[in-house]
């Protein structure tokens, strides 16, 4: 059921967005779909998006030995005196935030918040204190480097970066999905 209905509403917003793309003036439209495909060429002011994303980045410190307690289970975590409920809300409206800033500046740019965080937790990056600071700086590497990349790769034709970023995360986080269904099954 869940499967079907996200295919029904990725068609409705698809169809939306087609029909504001259909509507919009012929000079707009490169910059437009730039956006929708994930470029950060747009980010000509991006102070207030920093100054909310590192916000984020600090409360979630602040939480992070809630959330490490909350990894064994929503019942030890009870036990261990986490409010439960309180850290799934404040993570969940939080992830939603910056996920909206971080789009709004550079449109849908996949994979890095993906990829990155499985990486560091096979490397043994568990505690959400280092998890969280490691995920932000590889992250925000991962993409400079995707962005230069896309710049160059076609000079003078500059690449939407989500585009680059797909195209290499697709196969690393298949990799990664692999490696981590062969852990369990040893493990299990």
């Amino acid at each position: 059921m869940a499967v079907g209905s996200g295919v029904v509403v990725a068609a409705g917003w698809a169809a939306l967005i087609s029909f504001v793309l259909s509507l919009s003036p012929p000079v707009r439209l490169p910059g437009m779909l730039f956006w929708l495909m994930g470029d950060l060429g747009g980010a000509a002011a991006p102070a207030l998006p920093l100054a909310v994303l590192g916000a984020g980045l600090v409360l979630g410190l602040l939480v992070a030995p809630d959330l490490n307690l909350s990894v064994h289970g929503e019942a030890r975590a009870l036990a261990l005196g986490v409010e439960v409920k309180r850290l799934q809300t404040l993570v969940y409206v939080l992830a939603s935030l910056l996920t909206a800033v971080a789009v709004s500046v550079a449109g849908a740019i996949g994979f890095v918040g993906l990829i990155i965080p499985h990486m560091i937790r096979l490397l043994g990056g568990r505690d959400h204190r280092v998890l969280l600071p490691a995920a932000a700086l590889l992250g925000g590497t991962l993409l400079t480097l995707a962005d230069t990349a896309a710049r160059t790769l076609a000079a003078p034709i500059q690449l939407p970066v989500g585009v680059l970023t797909a195209l290499l995360g697709v196969p690393v986080f298949l990799v990664l999905l692999r490696n981590i269904h062969r852990r369990d099954r040893a493990d299990g």
